[in-house]
Formats: structure tokens, sequence, C-alpha cells
């Protein structure tokens, strides 16, 4: 499953393509600093299929494949579903040694980048989006079984792109925009009740300046359930080379399981 031509160069325009490349160049720039939040990731993974004991596995915003345990998951399970959004190429490398792995193109919200540029495009000079609510959040369809469904480092960053084209294109106060991430949040919850799953995912950013000064942001704009099998840590996204920013960064994150 391939986006067109046409998805493609909005995609590009978007800046997924980007986005992506970013998230790889930062992961470098860490030096080592992300290893103790994707080892956490990957434990808890491969702890939770051994609790369910799942035939198939998909992996939802699997990117760079840096807090998938691949090759675990591909011997414990007779399929494995790789979805994102735009696949690096290093993905298809590493697939491609494992016979039971397949990686699908798929808007994880549904469609909701094509009804973002839809809505928010060919308007006159000037004209700005009037609400968010003009914008339909699809329903998510996942393709056939997806068995157990891992939702990986995903839900604060679903509407970041949409949303900053929807920023660029109005000018509203700020409880649209946060209406908008909620109900993008919500209808990934919703998709993640329908199976058996397992959700990983930042929950606040903590910001540290250089004299020692912190201020906590939430990155989740809805509420979550407790889970079960739940683990806590933090995530030193941005500890090393701070020095641009004048200040540091970890996340909180939080891993569960959710079911119906």
């Amino acid at each position: 499953m391939a986006h067109s031509e046409k998805q493609k160069r909005i995609l590009q325009r978007l800046g997924y393509y980007d986005y992506q490349n970013g998230l790889i160049y930062r992961h470098l720039n860490q030096e080592g600093g992300w290893n103790h939040h994707l080892e956490n990731c990957r434990n808890f993974i491969i702890k939770a299929a051994g609790l369910i004991k799942p035939e198939k596995v998909t992996v939802l915003g699997s990117g760079w494949l840096l807090d998938v345990p691949l090759k675990e998951l591909s011997e414990i399970c007779r399929s494995v579903d790789l979805i994102d959004i735009v696949h690096p190429p290093d993905a298809y490398s590493q697939v491609a040694k494992l016979g039971n792995v397949t990686l699908t193109e798929l808007d994880i919200t549904g469609g909701l980048a094509w009804e973002t540029w839809e809505k928010t495009s060919g308007f006159p000079f000037r004209k700005k989006l009037k609400s968010t609510d003009d914008i339909i959040v699809p329903d998510v369809t996942l393709p056939g079984d997806p068995g157990m469904v891992i939702s990986l480092n995903l839900l604060s960053q679903l509407d970041t792109l949409p949303l900053r084209r929807v920023k660029e294109k109005s000018d509203l106060p700020g409880e649209q925009y946060t209406r908008f991430r909620q109900r993008v949040q919500k209808k990934h919850l919703e998709l993640l009740n329908c199976y058996p799953s397992v959700l990983i995912t930042d929950t606040s950013e903590i910001f540290t300046d250089k004299k020692g000064n912190r201020s906590e942001i939430g990155s989740i704009a809805i509420n979550l359930p407790y889970g079960e099998m739940r683990e806590e840590w933090t995530w030193d996204f941005d500890l090393v080379r701070s020095d641009y920013y004048g200040m540091n960064s970890v996340l909180k994150v939080v891993a569960m399981i959710v079911r119906r």
C-alpha cells in the first residue's frame, strides 16, 4: 500500500519527510542519550507480547525502528506489520532480512493529512480558516486483523504537522487548537481500545534552564486510562548540545496495555 504521487507531494509540503529525518538527526546528536528510553520501550513491548501472546503484531509509528524489538517480535509472532505514514529507507533494508515482516504506508489518523491540506489550501489571498471544527478528524480503520496493536511514541505527535498547517492558515483562540488536538488524540485512543494494545507515549516535557529553573508543559491533550502493566520513566530527550536554546529537556513517558 503506497501513497500516490499527489499524496507524496502533500506530505512533502506538510513537512512529514523533513520531520522524520529530523528525528534521526536528533537521536544521533544526543550521543546515546536516548538509549535508556529506547531500551525501556523494547523491553515493555516484549513483556506485553509475552502476556498477550499474539499471533500477529501491528506497530503504529514504526519510523526508524529504534524503539521496536523487531527481531524478537518476528520470532514470537507469525507476522509483524509496521505501519507509518512514511517509512525511511533504512526500515526497508532491515525488513528485507525478515520473511514475516511487512511495511505498510498509511496515515494512522485515517487521512487527516489529506483532510487538513484540503481544508487549508486554495483559499483566496489572506483568507483564513475560521474554525478547527471545519476539519474532519476521520475514523481510523486498520487493514485486516491487526492482532496486538502497538502505538509507539506516537500519540503526542499525531497532530503536530496538521496543527502547524492549521496555525499557518488561521488566527484562532488557543482553545480551538487544543480542541483539535483532543479530537485527534481521542480518535487514536478509540482505535487502540478496539484491540489488545500497547500504548507508549510521552505525557509532558520538563525544561531546565541554565539557572536550574524548571517548567513543565503537557504534551497530551486528553486523559489517558491507567491501563495494565503500567510503567513510567523519563526520556532524556534533549540533554546534549542544548546550549543554543539555553535549556535542556526531558520527557515523562508512560507505557501501558490498553484493552476493551
